[in-house]
């Protein structure tokens, strides 16, 4: 007995210098190497509820291959990986990463201080972090205000706060975690309020020590460490421009001055913005990341698109990539097959190049009510797997660069089995 525990201990001992030797070697080489592609489940339940079809037999059998799945550029993670983690944090870059996207995306906007850090909106912290329980809730321009009943319990007036980064300064946002997007119209308490994720998204990785918010520059940082390409969004300000003398084309110019300071090469940068303007300012005064600005369609209905002839205005102005909502680039025919549409044929003949916004952001799509991004062709979408689908006509009839996306793992399957970069 005795011969047998010596026996394990020199064993174990053995073990613990091989661990400590690897964690100084090998393991920490791995820490700090581009992660490998991991899609997970959900791409191959997707194929399997797919209707029987050409592409679900091509799907199938590239999902049955044994090499390792790359990262792909045609893959993008829309805010991280959204669907699951808190947008724009660490946690959310990395899962989408890991999940092949081979473009991350950073809305920057700015603090009370005038430094940039990562967020959808300026005024979205009441939604998206945890502040309206920490003593920075006095910041908001929009205190809590609990939601109003009637004797029989119908709701009389939501709950509604307003809370903005340009009211904090950056030490200050950095002491908050991010948290799913989402609030409880209903609430009474602040607790309350902030709950309400949607049921087909997850709270499971919104943990107190998780949810790191992060400024534009170590987004840099950290999409770099990731192997990464970067696609920063320049967000409208909730605020009145020059904000304490922060004019709107110093902002502009700012987000690109923090890309040049980190060593970024142009070509691995695609600014975009709603605003033309901003577009524009980066054509003009920055033309080598101006080469790959994106110009973002605001349209909420095919009524709100843009005609062939100002299509073609974008391009003559200098700008070469559009980026519509996905409803904007298909449409149906007769038999209910998914096609390019108008929109979409109009841009390519204008020279535009097409990148689009953003799937699995509607829930469950065999309910039938998928809104926004599927409104042009919802009828045709039957079963979960019709994402595939959707993901062929813009890939093979649209032709797009790329494809936002609140899951990538999807996509990424897509472009490794289409053989697209």
């Amino acid at each position: 007995m005795i011969h047998t525990l010596r026996s394990l201990a020199l064993v174990a001992a053995a073990t613990a210098c091989t661990l400590a030797q690897a964690s100084s070697g090998v393991w920490a080489e791995a820490r700090t190497t581009t992660p490998s592609v991991q899609l997970g489940p959900r791409p191959f339940f997707l194929v399997n509820e797919m209707s029987e079809s050409p592409l679900r037999e091509r799907l199938q059998s590239c999902a049955a291959r044994t090499k390792a799945y790359r990262t792909a550029d045609f893959s993008i993670g829309h805010r991280g990986a959204a669907m699951q983690f808190p947008e724009h944090t660490k946690e959310s870059y990395e899962a989408a990463a890991r999940m092949g996207a081979g473009i991350l995306e950073c809305d920057v906007t700015f603090t009370k201080d005038q430094q940039l850090v990562c967020r959808h909106a300026q005024n979205d912290l009441h939604t998206t972090t945890n502040i309206l329980a920490t003593p920075l809730a006095s910041t908001c321009i929009k205190p809590f205000t609990p939601a109003t009943f009637d004797a029989n319990g119908a709701l009389l007036t939501p709950a509604t706060a307003e809370c903005r980064t340009s009211e904090i300064t950056l030490a200050e946002f950095k002491t908050l975690r991010g948290k799913m997007d989402a609030f409880n119209p209903r609430a009474r308490t602040v607790a309350e309020y902030l709950a309400g994720t949607a049921n087909w998204r997850t709270d499971l990785y919104s943990g107190p020590t998780s949810g790191t918010l992060l400024t534009h520059q170590e987004s840099i940082e950290l999409f770099k460490r990731l192997g990464a390409k970067m696609t920063p969004e320049l967000k409208s300000p909730s605020v009145t421009m020059p904000f304490n003398g922060f004019t709107q084309q110093a902002y502009a110019q700012k987000m690109i001055d923090e890309y040049k300071a980190a060593g970024v090469p142009a070509r691995n940068v695609w600014p975009q913005s709603f605003d033309i303007n901003d577009v524009l300012y980066w054509v003009n005064n920055e033309p080598s990341f101006g080469r790959q600005a994106v110009y973002l369609d605001d349209a909420n209905t095919v009524a709100d698109l843009p005609s062939a002839a100002t299509l073609q205005g974008y391009r003559q102005q200098g700008i070469r990539i559009w980026a519509p909502p996905t409803f904007a680039l298909i449409a149906t025919d007769a038999s209910g097959k998914l096609r390019a549409s108008q929109a979409a044929l109009d841009a390519k003949a204008a020279g535009l190049d097409i990148i689009t916004w953003t799937l699995e952001r509607s829930g469950i799509l065999a309910d039938g009510n998928n809104g926004f991004y599927y409104q042009t062709f919802d009828t045709a979408i039957k079963r979960e797997g019709d994402l595939y689908r959707v993901i062929d006509v813009l890939a093979r009839d649209v032709g797009v660069l790329g494809i936002f996306s609140d899951w990538p793992a999807a996509v990424t399957f897509y472009a490794n089995c289409a053989g697209l970069k």
